[in-house]
């Protein structure tokens, strides 16, 4: 990898792509640390020195790469996109319409794309809201003391308005430098925006642990995280990477006087091939709920107001010991709902690849198996085989913060479960899967300019 690198920036177009996507990153960097407008930058400072525990608002943070701890204009990140995308692709084999733009190959999928960035703007606008009443729940004094002038009554509708598009503007500008960072830089841009976010929180959350009680307790949790650093890590490239080889034979094909011999091949059926995906629609849903909420606080202590302040609490990370019914529901909830959407996103993702018909189309066939519905039916039992360890694997990653929890309590190490919120299991499969997938393109890049010198990492 060391070598691939170091190749690319004795090519001066590649170097500029590297520099070019590195300057973007930076960019996002210093957006990220800008404030929204109406915002009491006292309350903001006292706010960004402590956690939520909100695993909700924690999760978000994640995403936006610690913008919603900063409380700033990129503060939703990229999420809204995310949402509209997945949404979208979702719709794309319900809705007939979506289906043929599928099929149109590249104008079909930027018309897609165009409605990807029309249904962004108003999930933008309510995320907005609900996560601004949401962080607001987290704090002792509510929204209010961190923005006195949020609100869409009496005369706070201006500066209400102002802070929205200020939070939607930082939004759409995060995806268009996700796209510029595509189109002109190396890597996929919204991924490599997230990946910057997670790496730049590394750093600042190694030295909470160094804030513990007792010199035992620091020792042991960065022991603790190197461990389960390494042995994540390696887990997670195993998975990403397995894969299962069908075999695929192609019979004798004749072309004008030509005639071609069959030939033997396969077709990678990836262990995870639904990715970060199920982890973002579990936290999705986990989230919607206290984000609509947000809609309905008002501090007024009415039936509807206690109703929405106590959904909104839904993702606060209770403690083991003083709420073990509420911090036992949430986890086993969340990994219920990974392992489900893994299924789920795995069997979509499949059925709209069409292999049975591309391989019918292209006169080839697994070795024993028909052509047509009994090659699906044998492709969709491997796949949901080899998906089961892919859906718990991903289940597993996404409650190690509870697992860890659990086991502080035991151990009796408070500050234990710090070791995995320095950058958690979910974190760490974006930042595997976008280096492993940036890496790829940058071989290819190399590849395609005939480097003679290049090493395959």
């Amino acid at each position: 990898m060391i070598d691939s690198i170091r190749a690319a920036f004795t090519l001066p177009d590649l170097r500029r792509r590297i520099l070019y996507t590195i300057a973007m990153l930076v960019i996002y960097r210093l957006l990220a640390n800008i404030p929204v407008p109406g915002v009491d930058l006292q309350a903001w400072l006292l706010f960004t020195s402590q956690r939520t525990g909100n695993s909700v608002v924690d999760f978000l943070d994640l995403l936006s790469g610690g913008a919603v701890s900063n409380f700033s204009v990129m503060a939703m990140g990229v999420y809204p996109y995310i949402t509209a995308s997945i949404i979208i692709q979702l719709l794309t084999p319900i809705i007939p319409q979506f289906e043929e733009l599928q099929s149109e190959g590249e104008s079909g999928r930027n018309k897609l794309n165009r409605y990807t960035y029309y249904l962004t703007v108003p999930l933008a606008f309510l995320q907005a809201i609900g996560q601004i009443r949401l962080v607001g729940a987290s704090l002792t004094g509510g929204v209010e003391s961190i923005m006195p002038n949020f609100g869409f009554t009496g005369g706070n509708l201006l500066p209400t308005l102002t802070t929205l598009v200020a939070m939607v503007g930082g939004t759409m500008f995060a995806i268009w430098l996700g796209e510029r960072i595509t189109e002109e830089g190396v890597g996929q841009g919204i991924s490599l925006i997230i990946f910057g976010g997670i790496v730049s929180g590394i750093i600042p959350s190694l030295a909470q642990m160094f804030t513990l009680e007792t010199t035992a307790a620091r020792v042991f949790s960065i022991v603790t995280f190197l461990i389960y650093l390494v042995l994540t890590v390696l887990v997670i490239v195993i998975i990403q990477e397995g894969q299962r080889r069908i075999a695929v034979q192609y019979g004798r094909r004749v072309r004008g006087r030509k005639i071609y011999q069959g030939q033997s091949t396969y077709i990678p059926l990836k262990v995870n091939t639904a990715g970060m995906i199920p982890i973002i629609f579990a936290q999705s849903i986990l989230t919607l709920f206290p984000l609509l909420s947000g809609l309905f606080i008002s501090g007024s202590g009415s039936f509807i107001d206690r109703v929405a302040t106590t959904v909104s609490q839904f993702g606060t990370q209770q403690d083991v010991t003083t709420a073990p019914v509420a911090f036992t529901v949430y986890w086993v909830l969340y990994f219920i709902m990974v392992v489900a959407f893994t299924f789920f996103y795995t069997d979509v993702m499949v059925r709209q690849q069409n292999l049975p018909e591309t391989l019918q189309r292209q006169g080839g066939f697994i070795p024993g198996i028909r052509p047509g519905k009994r090659t699906e039916t044998y492709l969709m039992s491997v796949v949901r085989r080899i998906t089961l360890v892919g859906a718990l694997f991903l289940g597993l990653i996404a409650i190690l913060p509870g697992i860890m929890a659990v086991v502080a309590v035991v151990l009796q190490i408070p500050g234990l479960e710090r070791s995995v919120l320095v950058i958690s299991g979910s974190g760490l499969i974006i930042v595997v899967g976008v280096v492993i997938d940036t890496m790829r393109q940058l071989e290819a890049q190399l590849l395609m300019r005939h480097y003679e010198g290049f090493i395959k990492s």
